[in-house]
C-alpha cells in the first residue's frame, strides 16, 4: 500500500499543496505512473529493453518495449524537424515511485546502430508529475485533473535522449536529456533472433 501512495505523499512532503478552485486533490487519479516513448519525426526507433529506478531506489526490469510513437509531416516544413507532438500511449510502471532514473536500450533503425544509456530525472521533473494530477488546468478548471502522470522519452539518432511530463494544462514540459553510447553486443544483444512488433 506504500507505493499507492507514492505521489500524494511526495506532494505533502514538498510543501506544494494545492487549494483552491483550481485544486485537483480530489479527482479521479490512478495509483501509478505511465512511461511513453516517442522518436523524432521520420527517425524510426525499437525500443528492445528498458529499466526505471525509482526515488527509493529500487529498480523495475523490462518496463516497457515497442516502437515508438511518431508522426510525419510535411517533409517539406520545419515540422519535420524534431519530435514534433509529444503524445502516444504508454504503459503502467506497477509499484514504482517518482522516477529518479530511466534505461533505455534502442535501435536507431535509420542509422542501423543499437544504442544503450541513462536519463536522470531532476527533482523539478518529479514535481510537474505531481502537480500534473493534482492541480487542474486554469484554464478549464471546471474539468477534473490528469489522471495518471506520465513520462515521454525521446529515444533518437546519434544515442540521443530526452524526457517531457505534462503540466496541469497538458502540455508537454522538457525535463531532461540524456547521452547514451553504441551497444557494443549489437541489435538484441547479439542475439539473432528478432521479434518485431506488429503495427
Amino acid at each position: 500500500m506504500k507505493a499507492r501512495i507514492a505521489l500524494p505523499g511526495a506532494l505533502l512532503m514538498s510543501g506544494c499543496q494545492i487549494t483552491g478552485p483550481e485544486t485537483g486533490e480530489n479527482d479521479p487519479k490512478y495509483p501509478w505512473w505511465e512511461l511513453v516513448f516517442v522518436e523524432p519525426n521520420y527517425m524510426k526507433v525499437w525500443v528492445e529493453d528498458s529499466s526505471v529506478q525509482d526515488i527509493n531506489n529500487r529498480i523495475f526490469f523490462r518496463a516497457g518495449k515497442s516502437t515508438a510513437a511518431s508522426g510525419e509531416p510535411d517533409i517539406r516544413t520545419e515540422s519535420a524537424r524534431g519530435w514534433g507532438t509529444v503524445s502516444g500511449t504508454g504503459r503502467p510502471v506497477t509499484g514504482a515511485d517518482l522516477r529518479k532514473q530511466i534505461f533505455v536500450r534502442w535501435q536507431s533503425i535509420i542509422e542501423q546502430k543499437t544504442y544503450k544509456g541513462f536519463i536522470e530525472i531532476p527533482e523539478e521533473g518529479r514535481q510537474l508529475m505531481v502537480k500534473s494530477t493534482h492541480q487542474r488546468s486554469p484554464e478549464t478548471p471546471e474539468k477534473t485533473a490528469r489522471f495518471m502522470a506520465s513520462v515521454y522519452v525521446g529515444p533518437a539518432p546519434g544515442g540521443v535522449l530526452q524526457a517531457w511530463g505534462r503540466d496541469s494544462c497538458r502540455n508537454p514540459i522538457e525535463v531532461a536529456r540524456g547521452k547514451g553510447e553504441i551497444e557494443v553486443l549489437g541489435r538484441n544483444k547479439g542475439s539473432t533472433v528478432v521479434v518485431m512488433p506488429i503495427r
